[in-house]
């Protein structure tokens, strides 16, 4: 049976994996969004469901005045002897860390800072003699490119041993990502090069001890689309897993590029490849280095799951996992209590183009055509707005929202575009219940608003290619959000949010 890639579309970079018994769980960076790093469960390593979060308080995610794609980087989540450890770097408060639980879903420990260990990227590998290595990058843009690598007590987080450099890439950019696993009596060490651009490949070295010397795969990379004519670009950050057929796969990010010059917006997603083996025992991910869209998974005897529709009522007592806010939330201005089957929410003084804990919650866009469309409910006063924006970061967005400038009510449609803010239409209107709607396709953001009596009117698009990465700059992906502001002070009257809904 053939599987489409991604299997997790949308912004969810940098995949780690770990295996228990007949379950595969497999986590994302996030970056400066809270709660952080999602938890996916699988039997297949095809059809994945979220099942929590690994970071879902202040304490364990301070991301007070995070700048964009500032927060967490790359995770890596293992298990060991009935307990999860996931390991990341928050890149923007105190370093290193980890966190474990005894259910994937949680709850999950508080943070174990590792103080003594720089840079980013930490991977952990639990020897069978019971050894717990930590493998990471390099301190800083001073110290020696390549991997480093030392002995660590999981309980305390202090390092056993000195901290080494056990690898220096092929020489390449950026070598990070790195992953040390014990396969078949060797050390096998998989890192990524290039970086995270349309130059990034997986390259592996083994060694028969963990701390080398290790011996660099002469046909390295073992997978790269560099210079190749392919949706998939940017393939890297890979982890390698053994199915319960004894079968090898790897789940690595990647990205799809639209256009004739290709720009992406979608973020960085997740992809699997099938991993050979070669005769001298060196993996080789898909065909000979290369991932296509449709993979053949022999062990699959479930179809992938295509069906795609969500409302969201908002009649429950918390958000649905899918919700992310950006940063640390300020919990007063989030409510889906105080108007019974609405989201409240209450604007902060800070906008949307603030780098501050703006009143924003959103969901990831997904799929390249698709629409997104609100109920809201507003009577704002003087200088207050809420609506809908599509969001890259705070210098590229597109917004509408109703506001209440100058005494006059109006419905409105804003680009942000780098410098350039432009409110392109602005309509008066009376009633106090709108809907907003966004329709996307590969190239353009469509927006429009429906009155009370079904009347819709085209507001204006958006171009796609203004919020992808190569324009906007860096590490996250789009987002749907719903959002309120006072646009300088704070809020005196709540805007209400009937339902969300996310259609392809």
């Amino acid at each position: 049976m053939n599987y489409t890639n991604p299997i997790i579309s949308g912004f969810y970079p940098d995949p780690s994996i770990c295996r228990v018994e007949d379950d595969f769980y497999m986590v994302t960076s996030t970056f400066e969004y809270f709660p952080g790093v999602p938890i996916f469960h699988s039997k297949d390593l095809v059809n994945w469901k979220q099942i929590g979060h690994c970071l879902t308080t202040k304490e364990q995610l301070p991301l007070e005045k995070t700048g964009s794609s500032g927060g967490v980087f790359a995770p890596t989540i293992r298990y060991h002897n009935g307990r999860f450890y996931m390991i990341t770097t928050n890149v923007s408060h105190k370093g290193n860390f980890f966190v474990w639980a005894e259910k994937p879903e949680g709850p999950w420990s508080d943070p174990v800072w590792l103080n003594e260990w720089p840079g980013i990227d930490p991977s952990l590998f639990f020897d069978d003699d019971g050894t717990v290595y930590i493998t990471g990058t390099r301190e800083g843009v001073q110290a020696p490119h390549g991997i480093y690598q030392a002995t660590l007590d999981i309980v305390t987080g202090k390092l056993l041993s000195d901290r080494q450099l056990i690898w220096e890439g092929t020489g390449a950019a950026e070598p990070e990502g790195p992953h040390l696993y014990k396969i078949d009596g060797y050390y096998y060490l998989l890192i990524s090069e290039g970086g995270t651009e349309y130059g990034h490949m997986v390259v592996a070295a083994r060694s028969e001890y963990p701390f080398g010397p290790f011996e660099s795969y002469e046909d390295n990379p073992i997978l790269s689309h560099r210079s190749l004519k392919s949706p998939i670009q940017g393939t890297g950050h890979s982890d390698l897993i053994q199915f319960t057929d004894g079968s090898w796969w790897a789940v690595f990010l990647a990205y799809r590029p639209i256009g004739y010059f290709p720009k992406h917006h979608l973020g960085r997603e997740t992809f699997l490849a099938p991993v050979q083996w070669t005769d001298d025992g060196w993996p080789i991910f898909g065909d000979n280095g290369k991932v296509t869209v449709e993979m053949e998974a022999p062990h699959l005897d479930t179809p992938q799951s295509t069906d795609w529709e969500e409302l969201d009522d908002f009649n429950k007592d918390s958000l649905g996992m899918k919700w992310n806010y950006r940063r640390n939330p300020i919990k007063s201005n989030y409510s889906l209590t105080k108007n019974e089957g609405w989201l409240s929410l209450k604007g902060a003084a800070a906008t949307l183009s603030e780098p501050e804990s703006h009143t924003f919650v959103g969901r990831r866009q997904e799929h390249f055509d698709c629409a997104v469309s609100t109920l809201l409910s507003f009577n704002p006063d003087e200088g207050e707005e809420a609506g809908l924006t599509v969001y890259a970061n705070e210098q590229y967005h597109y917004d509408v929202a109703l506001m209440k400038e100058k005494g006059q009510k109006s419905v409105l449609f804003r680009k942000t575009v780098g410098s350039l803010c432009l409110i392109e239409k602005r309509l008066p209107y009376t009633d106090e219940e709108l809907t907003l709607k966004v329709k996307a396709d590969e190239t353009t953001y469509t927006f429009s608003v429906t009155d009370s009596s079904g009347k819709t009117t085209e507001l204006g698009i958006g171009e796609c290619g203004f919020l992808s990465k190569e324009v906007a700059g860096g590490f996250t992906g789009v987002y749907f959000g719903l959002y309120a502001t006072g646009n300088g002070k704070e809020s005196t009257n709540e805007a209400s949010f009937d339902w969300f809904k996310y259609s392809i």
